[in-house]
């Protein structure tokens, strides 16, 4: 997904706290109207350092409360965001431009992971035995996760409370304390979410943290020596924070940008599959990550799939009113990657089915057919209310298609589960969605993370909290052998002895 990151060019150190930070500010606006929402510090990296200076001291208490302590402090922190979800989703409405209902959606899927981080941690984390072999038969052996102190979280301004929250709720539930920079188009959701949690949990303030700013302030967080830093934006981006991490070697977590594939079969439920289309291309004025942006319907359904996509577009309407389908473009600067794309598919021969049209910050919802491979339309992520439909043979064709990407993430359709399940496994993407779309995002227990260029690690679910630990292992005689192996007093022969062992324990099995 693209993030204005503003990475080029960006100093190692400049001066100011966070405290008192230098005079430099930008401002946060309405995408709709321009209006001013509110005005931020850009936080240098001095600023940034404090913070991280704080998160550790921070993370040593948080720590030491254990995985109850932790669970009953997160459920103090979700109820204040459940009970103030419209006062957030109308913030979210007015800084990110998307409709108050689909803000609450958003919210309440946080929520929801929320719940489930905190629940879940001590059974994924807490401390476990492990057989400890026939070498080591006189050892007890034990595995635990312990958190890593500060995680630094970046994040985007498409979905600004859902995304980071997929890092911050497992970070924390995990033990750490997290430093987030919001996306400078939605710094004010951000510090909503850093000033509820010190409403919630006051005793522990900089447990969460916020640091506003463009570049130079996602830079300095990724040179502060946090124990891991999660992005979320364009993977352009995230190759320039893997390098400015990699210069204290601090890991990286990447949730990177998509151009998601659905394939349509022979025998798909048409009329579902072009709502499934239609939501997951153009909700969020397209801009989604997991959103759908091309489709690959067999020749047995194109037709009757393209005009049904056609039908249902029809009855959407960008705008910032209540009746409005979407909102506008967040970054204005993204209207220009759609123009250049849907000037790109109509070069190539492409055609535009419907919509087309780009007004202000408001783009139409718009369905591309005919459209070669070789456009950036469909080689490029864009971000955008748009999808471009190709008739393939079938859905093996469908399959090379979709897999004929960088990026991976998708879904599919089809009326056989056991043939859809066979096409999910076998596309080149971290989830896959069967009969639906997006539908793996909303699963606590699952894993969230792309292939390829999409970005690596993983957010929710087990993986999403052992994402934000080290792995201890530990070892503990229980009663010493006869005859010690790792040692330089053992007989001569105990070598030989112990080979023959292990061709009799494991010699037979081929």
């Amino acid at each position: 997904m693209p993030l204005s990151e503003e990475w080029d060019s960006v100093p190692a150190t400049t001066t100011g706290t966070l405290d008192h930070p230098t005079q430099e500010t930008f401002e946060s606006t309405d995408p709709a109207s321009g209006a001013v929402l509110g005005v931020f510090p850009v936080h240098d990296a001095a600023a940034v350092g404090e913070a991280v200076t704080r998160a550790r001291a921070a993370a040593e208490q948080w720590a030491a409360l254990g995985f109850a302590g932790r669970r009953t402090r997160l459920a103090a922190y979700r109820g204040h965001l459940a009970r103030h979800v419209h006062e957030l989703a109308d913030l979210v409405h007015r800084e990110n431009g998307k409709p108050h209902a689909d803000a609450l959606l958003e919210i309440t899927l946080a929520v929801d992971h929320l719940a489930w981080a905190g629940a879940h941690a001590r059974r994924t984390l807490g401390p476990r035995r492990v057989n400890p072999g026939l070498l080591a038969a006189n050892h007890a052996a034990s595995l635990e996760y312990q958190p890593l102190g500060v995680v630094g979280v970046i994040g985007p301004w498409n979905y600004p409370v859902f995304t980071p929250m997929g890092s911050i709720a497992y970070a924390l539930a995990a033990g750490n304390a997290v430093v987030f920079k919001p996306s400078e188009f939605t710094p004010a959701v951000g510090s909503w979410l850093a000033e509820a949690w010190r409403a919630a949990v006051p005793e522990l303030p900089d447990v969460l943290q916020v640091v506003t700013g463009s570049g130079g302030t996602g830079a300095a967080l990724c040179r502060a020596g946090v124990g891991k830093l999660a992005f979320t934006g364009s993977a352009a981006t995230g190759r320039k924070v893997m390098a400015a991490c990699a210069e204290t070697l601090t890991p990286v977590l990447m949730e990177c940008g998509g151009k998601d594939a659905m394939i349509v079969d022979d025998d798909a439920d048409v009329v579902a599959a072009a709502g499934a289309a239609v939501w997951g291309g153009m909700s969020n004025a397209g801009q989604t990550c997991i959103g759908i942006e091309r489709v690959y319907a067999t020749s047995a359904v194109y037709d009757r799939f393209v005009a049904e996509v056609t039908r249902q577009v029809a009855d959407l309407r960008p705008g910032s009113d209540e009746q409005a389908t979407y909102g506008p473009m967040t970054m204005a600067s993204q209207t220009d990657v759609v123009r250049r794309h849907l000037d790109d598919a109509r070069a190539a021969g492409g055609r535009v089915a419907t919509g087309g049209t780009v007004e202000g910050g408001y783009v139409a919802p718009t369905v591309l057919v005919d459209v070669p491979e070789t456009s950036t339309a469909v080689t490029e992520e864009t971000f955008g209310p748009t999808l471009t439909i190709a008739r393939v043979a079938d859905a093996e064709e469908g399959l090379r298609r979709a897999n004929a990407t960088s990026l991976g993430l998708s879904s599919v359709f089809s009326g056989s589960t056991a043939k859809a399940v066979d096409l999910a496994r076998r596309m080149r993407s971290g989830m896959t969605s069967i009969n639906s779309v997006l539908t793996f995002a909303s699963v606590p227990a699952l894993p969230f993370g792309g292939v390829g260029d999409s970005g690596f690690g993983r957010i929710h679910g087990a993986d999403g909290l052992r994402e934000f630990t080290r792995a201890k292992a530990i070892t503990r005689q229980r009663f010493p052998l006869p005859v010690d192996l790792m040692s330089f007093r053992r007989p001569a022969a105990a070598a030989d002895t112990l080979a023959r062992v292990m061709g009799v324990v494991h010699g037979r099995h081929r």
